[in-house]
């Protein structure tokens, strides 16, 4: 097992921003690595899904035989972030989904997919996440909305991390964790404000901590 100051962080790398996420976690300390078969992800303490386009992310799961072991590592407890179509991954459910879109179930929420609209639509916002460090006391943090899903509704156990401000949006959960998981639909790994990566590396050496 490394050591918990050091963890190893894989990024899935199916499609998506892989690299953005990769330079992301190795500034923090962590060794970051790509995840594309199941020994590479045994290999791992913990998991990133980045944004990309879900659909083909989760017909691409199934053909490299990644589907079922990642639904049971998460199932064992096995740390997670998901960024926008990682978002969608990680949730139990999903609206304007494929007929035969699947999701890993690790988060208890239904997230909206392309709920703020086409890629034309993409936009930035502040956003206030006191859980993340970005509280009123901090300066705000920029997040990037890229055909962006959001959580529709959340059950008791997760916590919600981060909402919409402003616009006709306002008051949309935009992040969320419950326990061991996190995620955003937003892109911080597109951004230079490390607050994302590192509240879920923060995240990744409590949990090994706690095992230990």
């Amino acid at each position: 097992m490394p050591s918990t100051l050091a963890p190893t962080i894989g990024v899935l790398a199916m499609q998506g921003d892989i690299r953005e996420h990769l330079a992301a976690l190795e500034r923090l300390g962590t060794r970051a690595v790509r995840v594309r078969r199941p020994a590479e992800l045994a290999a791992v303490d913990a998991l990133v899904f980045p944004g990309g386009e879900s659909t083909t992310m989760d017909k691409l799961l199934r053909a490299f035989d990644l589907f079922e072991p990642l639904r049971d590592r998460l199932a064992a407890g096995m740390p997670a972030y998901g960024s926008c179509a990682g978002m969608i991954l990680l949730a139990k459910r999903i609206l304007d989904g494929t007929q035969d879109q699947q999701t890993l179930g690790a988060l208890d929420v239904t997230v909206r997919r392309n709920a703020f609209g086409r890629q034309v639509d993409s936009f930035e916002e502040d956003i206030v996440a006191p859980a993340l460090g970005a509280g009123p006391q901090d300066r705000p943090m920029r997040a990037a909305f890229i055909r962006a899903p959001w959580v529709e509704d959340a059950g008791p156990g997760v916590e919600v991390l981060a909402r919409v401000s402003t616009g006709p949006a306002a008051g949309r959960i935009v992040a969320v964790r419950e326990g061991a998981v996190m995620a955003t639909a937003f892109h911080p790994e597109l951004g230079a404000d490390p607050r994302v990566h590192a509240a879920f590396v923060r995240l990744v050496r409590d949990r090994l901590s706690s095992e230990r």
